[in-house]
């Protein structure tokens, strides 16, 4: 027997109220902007700058001894990692530690660093600081602007891509939800003051290829059931294209989510950030391939061109394999 999260033939309407669920979406948006806007993002080490710390050890690395041995030193935004690599010997324990830069410092002190020292030998006596590398201000506004550069070039990518995969309807609706996805969790970031830095933006390259794959199985099967029910309202071939995807729609999410909440749950702080964006937007990703960019395609509607010995409709590019 097969397990089914949603029934096997489903004929739901999702644009009864695409009006209500387009303004819900705006109205969040909007509230995610405002939150940015007046709040800022809780930016991490790689964006504000700081230090790192190499230390080696031939006591194992105990994360948590580590931390708690930082924390009364009070120097706010400390990452700690145990560093593995299979070239190390047997008794060599490697973590890296990061730690922020101080109100008006461009690094940590010499001073601090000699404090975290103090610090960490009391949990393992042998240790010792291997490697002490700063990023500064300048840097990390070069790594800032990196990060956006790469957000909206792939999403320009997306929208050349849709483009000509389909029509130029698609490709906006398509960019819609990636947009729509991306600034409500850069939104909820700013709103909770999770800590943004380097591992969130690759969470969000990662979410815009999960929602436009979502995206593209239904305009996919959108554009089969254009050909074959040439006479049918666009409304009701969208919501007959969403219903028949529904089902591995569903299961893809659901799967997805149980593994993500499993990191989440079990796997530290250090991948914490990131795995809530993914999980979160694996949510956003699903609502908005099926009720932001499709209700977009609806509002534009797509030209059916029918006349033409090709059943493609009037796109010479129809057949690009993705």
């Amino acid at each position: 027997m097969r397990l089914r999260l949603v029934p096997k033939e489903t004929n739901w309407d999702f644009f009864s109220k695409s009006t209500l669920t387009l303004g819900f979406s705006g109205f969040l948006i909007v509230l995610a902007l405002v939150s940015f806007f007046l709040q800022g993002l809780n930016f991490g080490i790689d964006f504000r700058g700081g230090t790192t710390i190499r230390t080696e050890s031939t006591m194992s690395v105990d994360v948590g001894a580590y931390r708690g041995a930082i924390e009364p030193l009070g120097l706010g935004d400390v990452t700690i990692t145990e560093v593995f690599d299979p070239t190390f010997e047997e008794n060599q324990n490697v973590s890296m530690i990061r730690i922020q830069a101080q109100e008006g410092q461009e690094s940590v002190s010499a001073e601090v660093v000699r404090d975290v020292e103090a610090a960490l030998k009391e949990v393992a006596p042998d240790i010792v600081f291997v490697q002490v590398e700063s990023v500064g201000p300048k840097v990390s506004g070069e790594l800032i602007q990196t990060a956006v550069i790469a957000v909206v070039l792939a999403i320009a990518a997306v929208l050349v891509y849709i483009w000509l995969r389909f029509e130029w309807q698609f490709a906006v609706g398509a960019v819609a939800a990636l947009v729509h996805d991306v600034v409500l969790t850069i939104g909820v970031f700013s709103e909770l003051q999770i800590r943004f830095d380097l591992a969130i933006i690759a969470a969000l390259l990662t979410i815009v290829g999960y929602s436009l794959n979502d995206t593209v199985v239904v305009f996919d099967r959108v554009r089969e059931n254009l050909r074959k029910y040439k006479k049918k309202d666009l409304k009701e071939v969208l919501n007959l294209s969403i219903n028949e995807t529904l089902s591995r729609t569903v299961m893809t999410s659901v799967t997805t989510l149980l593994a993500l909440i499993s990191l989440f749950v079990l796997g530290g702080d250090v991948i914490r950030g990131f795995v809530f964006a993914m999980i979160w937007g694996v949510i956003v990703g699903t609502y908005s391939s099926v009720f932001v960019a499709s209700a977009v395609l609806l509002k534009l509607g797509v030209k059916r061109d029918w006349s033409k010995p090709d059943a493609n409709a009037g796109n010479q590019y129809a057949n690009i394999d993705a």
